[in-house]
């Protein structure tokens, strides 16, 4: 096939990414991610024969799967191209270019479900109860506090401004993935962490977390602050932002057992992405159980 045949591919999928970036409003990041795998599927499809995607035979998208499993992807980077292929495909269906979907029986391996690190309560206090004198810890006490308190991912700390925050109502309205905005309770000791940053003159429009030149910390510079703070207060654990997010879930399922107010606060599309933590709340259950129970487990009986 020429290059013009893999161009004409390819002019769709950058419709599509263009739809995902105007019409879904997709993150950068996402973006970056779905033209990954779709420029992927247009050059692999050009190397058997497909002149356009009408012309798909599913056999194709199968021996793709395949090649990429030979190279040593793993289950959930394999589920992730076949979901980028049968969201690109349906596109086409609503375009009219495509009558049915050609990744509609695409299998994709199993995701073997890991339940995510946490904290444990003792951990995640030492962690917040910074007492460094450097200049940075009002700030970097905040972050972690707000962090515990509301469950937020990363993007959405750092894009925080002084107008999305209601110290009085304990309050703070968040952005997050598919440009969803949702508004979230902050805890009393995230509250007067803030109130410590709050600037004295209006500044509605200033970020909360501000980085160089004035601009929203970045997530990276926040992860990097996060580890160095980690280390000061004798956390062996790997801590990150995500690590402060599953804690916060974990810990309010826990106390609260309220699946359904967690999947709210932390902005869950679907109750099965927060069912994880109920996962926990039994492993942890079955940890104290082997341990305190008489009959949990055979021990040896003394000589």
């Amino acid at each position: 096939m020429s290059a013009a045949d893999l161009a004409s591919l390819e002019v769709a999928v950058n419709r599509y990414l263009d739809h995902l970036r105007i019409a879904r409003r997709y993150a950068p990041g996402t973006i970056t991610n779905y033209a990954r795998e779709l420029t992927l599927l247009a050059r692999h499809a050009r190397d058997h024969g497909v002149h356009d995607w009408s012309g798909l035979p599913p056999v194709v998208l199968q021996g793709l799967m395949a090649s990429e499993h030979r190279r040593g992807r793993g289950p959930g980077s394999l589920r992730h191209l076949a979901s980028a292929c049968r969201s690109f495909f349906q596109w086409l269906i609503r375009e009219g270019t495509l009558v049915a979907n050609p990744a509609a029986g695409l299998r994709a391996p199993k995701l073997r479900r890991r339940l995510p690190h946490v904290l444990d309560v003792d951990q995640a206090q030492r962690l917040v109860e910074l007492d460094a004198e450097d200049p940075l810890v009002p700030r970097d006490r905040a972050v972690l506090e707000l962090l515990y308190s509301s469950g937020l991912r990363v993007a959405e700390l750092c894009n925080v401004r002084w107008r999305d925050l209601d110290l009085d109502e304990g309050l703070v309205r968040v952005t997050g993935k598919g440009n969803k905005t949702r508004v979230v309770p902050v805890g009393r000791r995230a509250l007067a962490a803030l109130r410590e940053l709050r600037p004295t003159s209006e500044q509605a429009d200033a970020p909360v977390f501000p980085g160089r030149g004035g601009k929203p910390l970045s997530p990276s510079a926040l992860r990097l602050r996060l580890k160095q703070r980690a280390s000061e207060q004798g956390i062996a654990q790997r801590v990150h932002p995500h690590l402060l997010r599953h804690t916060c879930a974990s810990h309010l399922l826990e106390s609260s057992g309220e699946l359904r107010a967690v999947q709210e606060l932390l902005g869950h599309a679907d109750i099965a992405t927060t069912e994880i933590y109920t996962h926990l709340d039994f492993q942890r259950l079955a940890q104290v159980y082997d341990r305190a129970h008489p009959r949990a487990r055979q021990r040896r009986m003394p000589r």
